[in-house]
Order: C-alpha cells, then structure tokens, then sequence
C-alpha cells in the first residue's frame, strides 16, 4: 500500500511525502484499557514492511510527478505548480507503480491561510506525556496505555488552540506543524490523540520507520535531522513568522536556539516546556542564546503560565 502523510506546501509548490509499504499496520479498531490488548497494538505498529525503491507517481489538480522511495520506503517529492490554489486543505492522489498491478493512496496537503504566525511544536512531551529521556518508562506508556488513554498536559490544548486562533481573520487559522523524533510508525497513533484531545489540526513530520526489533530505541531520531525539517518549514514560507514550542527533556532549546540564530526575522517566540528539574540550569543558560536575539521566549513548567505569556506580549488575545 501506499501511506500519504499530510504534507504541505505554498502558491509555488507543493511537498508531498509519505511511505511505500509491502505490509502496513492494520488500523485499531478498540480502545479498551486492556494491558494485552494494548500491548498487541503497540506490536502492529511496528510490523511493518517498508517498499525500498518503489517507483510511485504523485498526481496533483492535472500535475504529475514520478519519484522513487528510499530504502527505508520514504519518499518526498516537490509538485510545481503553474498558477496558486486556494487555502486550506486539499487532496493528493500517489500510486506505487507495480507493471500490470498498482496500489494508490490518498492523502492531503496545506497551504496555510496568510495570517499573522504559525507554529511549529514538538510532540513527546511538549504536549504529550511521554517521558521521553527515560526509555523504560516510555515503553512503559506505550505498552499500558493507548492514544485514547494518554493524557496531556494539563492547560495545553487550550494553550494551543489560542495559538490556532488568534488574530488570523473569520474562517482562518494559524498553521500547525508537528515535528517530533517519534518514527512514522506512531503517526496514526499520534493523529488519534489529537483528535481525541482537541489539539489543533496540522502537518506532522516525523523519524524514519522502526521495525519490531528497534521498539526499544522508539523516539529516538537523529536530532540534526529534525533541525532540517524545521528548516524545510522556514523556507517554504519565508515571509511567515513562527512560534515554536518545545521542551527540555532531549535537544529542543538547542535545536530551537540554532533555528532562531539562522532565521532571527522568522521566529516570533519560543515556548520550553520544563520538564526535568536537572536540565534547567543547562536549558536556561542557551535560552540565554534566544535572548541575545531580542526574541521572546517562555521557559514554563505549567501550561497556564505559557498561556499568560502569550497574552502579555500580544500573541494571543487576552
């Protein structure tokens, strides 16, 4: 099957990517709080088999684009486009080209709405609670509880949802990115918790696939690469101010610190959500690198006081 992951794009073009698979991860179906049940669907995720150099024909509005999967069965493809299209959400059809046989796959791609910033958020415990630096006790989460049993932190998706909302005009909403070293084997996952919590809707950009016997090193990604993306991101709408939003448990105050020295016109705050008392002396002496740029920013260990920040310096309506 083909898995086309929400992409994104501007008046000029349009990134689309996704995955060629020879076995995808069957859909949950249940929900139940169940140890066994939980545990079988924490396994499927990570049954699957990638297409390495699969060739795949991305169609888009007439335009259509042949582009082959990497070993891991990752592809991304840029669409050039010969007049804009609207705002908003639209549909993309890409098919694995198999000679008389063939698979298609349908996902959809964002062009932002023009409005004053977007955001661009790490996932594992930015907003969601994942013990990220503890390996055991991830697994731990991933193992006992599911993606209608996971919680958020408290305060954060209203925190967002302001984000979303505010100041970008009547049936407009300010971009949503997610970018996290969670593999794209959670990606279906991550999209349940969202939806089940409210979070605002966005485009998710996430580490390679994992097989079942790297379980263990599940959010591990390479950090330099989720640095790029950020990058990818930055330069597809250079005139577009962002918020990014982060924590620091792994690498994101340096990520977002070097994010903002390369693109300082670009970043319009930077919310660290504290999450381990022994990293903040380390945390606060390179938000110090943030500073020097005269860029807002917000090291917070409760969602209420990112929100109170994001009213006191204007980015939200108070």
């Amino acid at each position: 099957m083909v898995k086309v992951y929400r992409s994104f794009g501007n008046a000029q073009r349009l990134t689309i990517h996704g995955s060629a698979l020879k076995r995808s991860a069957l859909p949950r179906i249940q929900y139940r709080n169940s140890l066994l049940v939980n545990l079988f669907g924490l396994i499927r995720l990570f049954l699957v088999r990638p297409y390495p150099k699969a060739a795949l024909e991305v169609a888009f509005d007439g335009h259509s684009v042949h582009t082959q999967s990497d070993t891991d069965g990752y592809f991304r493809v840029d669409i050039p486009l010969d007049r804009p299209i609207a705002s908003g959400w639209h549909n993309v059809r890409v098919k694995l080209l198999l000679g008389d046989d063939s698979a298609e796959g349908e996902g959809q791609v964002l062009v932002p709405e023009p409005t004053p910033f977007g955001c661009i958020s790490d996932i594992d415990d930015t907003f969601l609670i994942s013990h990220s630096a503890n390996l055991l006790k991830r697994l731990k989460l991933l193992i006992t509880k599911n993606a209608h049993t996971r919680a958020p932190f408290e305060g954060v998706v209203a925190h967002y949802k302001l984000l979303a909302e505010a100041n970008s005009g009547p049936g407009a909403t300010n971009a949503f990115f997610y970018v996290s070293s969670s593999e794209w084997n959670l990606y279906d996952y991550i999209i349940d918790f969202s939806k089940k919590n409210g979070l605002p809707n966005g485009v998710y950009l996430l580490s390679p696939l994992k097989q079942l016997a790297e379980v263990w090193k599940t959010g591990q990604g390479k950090h330099m690469t989720k640095f790029m993306r950020i990058v990818r991101i930055l330069e597809m709408y250079p005139q577009q101010q962002f918020v990014l939003l982060g924590d620091d448990t792994q690498e994101d105050p340096t990520i977002y610190a070097s994010v903002a020295e390369h693109f300082p016109h670009q970043i319009r705050c930077v919310y660290i959500r504290q999450v381990q008392a022994k990293n903040k002396l380390k945390t606060e002496a390179i938000l110090t690198r943030i500073e020097a740029l005269e860029i807002p920013y917000c090291y917070f260990a409760h969602s209420a006081d990112a929100k109170k920040h994001s009213m006191a310096i204007g980015l939200v309506a108070s």
